[in-house]
């Protein structure tokens, strides 16, 4: 299945997917729909996605498209946009992969969970260039180039240890005009530990109990209480580090989480698939940078322990 050509001028330009799962097709597949040149970095998809294209059924109207599948960086060559959507635990892969996408001027926008990842990019290609997403969607790949949108898709974006500038707001109007929920935020660290407050307590009570879904957990009282305990230490975290969040938010995010149904996290996919866990990013990080700051986590901390024990039972 050949490719088509961008049916609208993008003012993004070209525009690179690294980590091309669920949330690298699933946003990609948005941008390349609605006319962007995007161009897909697929291993394993790579044959399925050329013969077949790229398929995304959704709440919001299914999509079945032609897109550019590359097996390499250097077959993309320099783009405009990088979209880094692989998994935390890969990150080191990524100084072989963005130097060859790379111009004066290329903007690389994170997608990725946890903390940390902003940095690791600043620290190699530039800070100038990084900028910070995160992802309220309920998405799974289902197969090959096969995406299920579930609900919601909201992204929240930010500036890398600044505050938005004029290209902040174009991605962001360009993201909604493909249509992706897109915001700008003023501090993309709060955003980060705002993010946090779900993935913590859900992502890791879906292993750490015996490989439940969303439902299974808050149809337990006893999970439920601990969920909510999580998110307050979580909260009340943040604010020390000088990052206030909404006060509203444990309600909005546990019923908005009961709209999912039997929602699998994507840390219990990549446990139940035998996969590296993003343990670090998501738990360990938040741990230590509280502890810099002379704060204890404790019920985070004890999470985090029986996680690191059931990661290690399954190695």
């Amino acid at each position: 299945m050949q490719p088509r050509s961008p049916e609208i001028s993008s003012s993004l330009g070209r525009i690179a997917i690294i980590g091309a799962g669920a949330v690298g097709c699933y946003y990609g597949g948005r941008l390349a729909q609605h006319g962007h040149e995007v161009h897909f970095l697929m291993r394993s998809d790579y044959e399925a996605v050329v013969r077949e294209g790229l398929r995304i059924t959704s709440y919001q109207g299914d999509v079945h498209l032609p897109v550019n599948a590359h097996k390499t960086a250097e077959d993309i060559g320099p783009c405009d946009l990088v979209i880094i959507a692989m998994k935390v635990t890969s990150n080191a892969a990524l100084l072989d992969l963005i130097p060859p996408l790379l111009k004066e001027k290329t903007v690389l926008l994170t997608l990725q969970n946890g903390l940390g990842n902003e940095e690791f990019l600043a620290q190699h290609f530039g800070a100038e260039r990084v900028l910070g997403g995160l992802c309220f969607v309920c998405i799974n790949r289902i197969g090959p180039g096969q995406i299920h949108h579930i609900a919601q898709g909201r992204i929240n974006m930010g500036e890398h240890t600044r505050t938005p500038l004029p290209r902040t707001q174009l991605i962001a109007e360009e993201f909604r005009r493909s249509l992706i929920d897109c915001h700008v935020v003023e501090s993309l660290a709060a955003a980060r530990w705002q993010k946090l407050v779900w993935n913590i307590p859900f992502n890791g009570l879906s292993i750490a109990a015996g490989g439940i879904d969303t439902e299974v957990i808050l149809a337990n009282p006893a999970l439920e209480t601990r969920v909510r305990a999580l998110m307050v230490e979580i909260i009340q975290t943040a604010a020390c580090l000088g990052h206030t969040l909404p006060p509203d938010l444990v309600e909005t995010m546990i019923s908005n989480t009961r709209t999912m149904a039997a929602y699998k996290p994507s840390s219990l996919i990549d446990y139940l698939d035998g996969k590296e866990v993003e343990l670090e990013a998501i738990w360990g990080e938040p741990i230590r940078q509280a502890a810099q700051a002379g704060i204890a986590m404790p019920f985070v901390q004890e999470l985090y322990d029986e996680l690191k024990n059931r990661l290690a039972e399954k190695a």
